[in-house]
């Protein structure tokens, strides 16, 4: 049965040398109707990401060397069970993911475990092309399969999940980002999570410099296709969605 509308949520922004942007973005997810908690995890800045991120109202969880914003989202993951959150959702510090859309993707949570913020699905302007758009093609018609709803943008970083949703990511979710997040996924529909997308419209980036380069993402994206060939063979999860102690909280 899933779960009814989350009552506590933590928006978790990974952030690596954002200092630009990261204190504006707090702001604006601050200032929704929510409320919302925001946790920045500061993924080894050597800029003032941090400080900028607590003056402008933000928890910051510090971790002594870049881990990536696969290892970024895992640590706070795990800090939303620690905490008792309901719900938690990942808006990147940079301003591509629209703060306004924070409470559409969650209301995806009411029929989901997992929500995602898709930007291919008839809304914005965001468009990709090459190999990278083949593969995210066919991760998506894949993934949707498993999932047997359509899917998208499954390698979409707009995502919500309720506590379901936490206890797969936080056992499942790897330090590698964009590629192996399609095992995390994979593993979690197999292991009977439900999930959902709900349309959204990125925007420019507002400032700072990309963690990944387009060639780099290019490249993340080719391995994801052998990630999901990998994570086809793999068994559903045995860790039953209520017990988070199990997942090492």
């Amino acid at each position: 049965m899933l779960q009814s509308p989350p009552l506590r949520v933590l928006v978790i922004m990974p952030a690596w040398n954002e200092s630009e942007t990261v204190g504006t973005t707090v702001r604006e997810v601050l200032a929704q109707p929510g409320p919302y908690d925001v946790l920045v995890v500061n993924d080894g800045s050597t800029d003032a990401t941090a400080k900028v991120a607590r003056d402008a109202g933000a928890t910051v969880l510090d971790l002594p060397y870049n881990l990536g914003v696969g290892g970024a989202m895992r640590a706070g993951f795990k800090y939303a069970v620690r905490n008792g959150y309901d719900a938690a959702i990942q808006v990147d510090a940079d301003g591509q993911h629209n703060p306004s859309d924070i409470a559409l993707v969650l209301e995806g949570l009411q029929r989901a475990d997992i929500s995602i913020g898709a930007r291919f699905a008839n809304r914005g302007d965001y468009k990709v092309s090459g190999p990278r758009k083949w593969a995210m093609v066919f991760l998506a018609k894949v993934i949707s399969g498993l999932a047997r709803t359509r899917l998208t943008d499954v390698t979409s970083g707009f995502k919500a999940v309720n506590r379901r949703g936490l206890a797969q990511f936080i056992d499942h979710y790897p330090a590698e980002y964009l590629g192996d997040t399609i095992d995390s996924l994979v593993v979690a529909i197999k292991s009977g999570c439900v999930v959902t997308q709900i349309p959204v419209e990125m925007r420019p980036r507002q400032g700072g410099t990309p963690s990944h380069h387009p060639v780099k993402a290019a490249i993340y994206l080719g391995r994801s296709v052998f990630a999901l060939l990998f994570a086809l063979t793999r068994k559903r999860s045995s860790l039953p969605a209520s017990d988070l102690t199990a997942a090492g909280v």
